[in-house]
């Protein structure tokens, strides 16, 4: 009897068992099968188990169940070794990436046949590149203005010739995406300040403002030649001049300033010499009283001398 009731009671543990894995498995098919049979059909290569794991890592499956729908229906290679696998996605997406737009650039760079793989789309993501945004960029250029008045609060780039005559120029610079320096390369700002010191160098190495205005496209080409987008996350496709302005003549201005400082200069060693001389004149004024007074000294010895004389005997009268 004791046997008996021990094989029943294992029997139940069984059944019990069973149930519940039933009872699981149903939940989860309840759960997660639709989103396995939507893989399945679109030939997306994610199983069940992945599912379920990504429901206790707090992996959101819905997204990467249409990640990879969207990755094979476009004929991207989705295999486990090589391809972006779901493995791979579940990284990204808990390094925080944004995996849908990593994959919405991968799908515009190979249309455009552009070389972008998962790994360089995914750093570029992480680095906190719009990486869809860098894509486009390279298939459509985008135009940026220099100066940008967003970020300088000045609408045109002040130059003067060697001449002395100063021009106000605007220009639009037009530059596309370069993936390979993406990462770590500096951005619209630097491209910004480095055509603006290239407009500004070449201007004020022309002889005259006339030669700039009869020649813009000279300024274009000589900054093009400088390579400004070396180390910059964009390469440049074109500088033009879109507007020139001609300001004051700075040259005139400041040789009139000179002129004003050189007779201001002129004025007062003028006064110094006059006051100078005032000061001598004094001085000589100062002698002549002095020497006056000694004069009338010696005039006033002269009746005390004769008098002594006189008392003395040494004075006679001639007749």
């Amino acid at each position: 009897m004791p046997e008996a009731a021990n094989g029943i009671s294992l029997v139940f543990i069984g059944l019990f068992l069973v149930c519940f894995l039933l009872f699981v498995v149903a939940i989860a098919g309840l759960i997660y099968g639709k989103l396995w049979f939507q893989a399945y059909m679109s030939g997306a290569d994610v199983s069940f188990p992945a599912l379920v794991g990504m429901g206790f890592r707090q992996v959101n499956s819905r997204q990467i169940v249409d990640v990879k729908v969207m990755a094979a229906q476009a004929g991207l290679d989705i295999s486990r070794k090589h391809g972006i696998s779901t493995q791979r996605l579940e990284a990204h997406y808990l390094a925080g990436g944004n995996i849908m737009g990593v994959i919405h650039a991968i799908i515009a760079a190979q249309r455009a046949g552009i070389d972008l793989d998962f790994d360089r789309a995914a750093a570029i993501d992480l680095a906190g590149r719009d990486v869809l945004d860098a894509v486009r960029t390279s298939v459509h250029p985008k135009v940026i203005d220099c100066p940008d008045v967003k970020r300088s609060g000045k609408s045109t780039l002040s130059a003067i010739c060697r001449n002395g005559v100063e021009l106000r120029i605007r220009a639009r610079v037009t530059v596309r995406t370069n993936l390979e320096q993406l990462i770590g390369g500096a951005t619209e700002e630097t491209i910004i300040a480095r055509v603006g010191e290239g407009i500004i160098t070449s201007i004020g190495s022309s002889p005259t403002h006339l030669d700039v205005l009869e020649n813009p496209d000279r300024i274009s080409t000589a900054v093009l030649d400088r390579g400004l987008d070396a180390q910059t996350a964009f390469e440049i496709v074109s500088i033009d001049i879109a507007d020139i302005d001609v300001g004051e003549n700075i040259g005139a201005r400041l040789q009139a300033d000179q002129a004003e400082a050189d007779t201001r200069v002129a004025r007062a060693a003028a006064e110094r010499r006059r006051a100078e001389a005032l000061a001598q004149e004094q001085e000589m004024k100062a002698n002549v009283a002095e020497n006056r007074s000694r004069l009338v000294l010696a005039e006033a010895a002269v009746p005390q001398a004769m008098a002594e004389a006189f008392r003395k005997g040494n004075l006679r009268n001639p007749s």
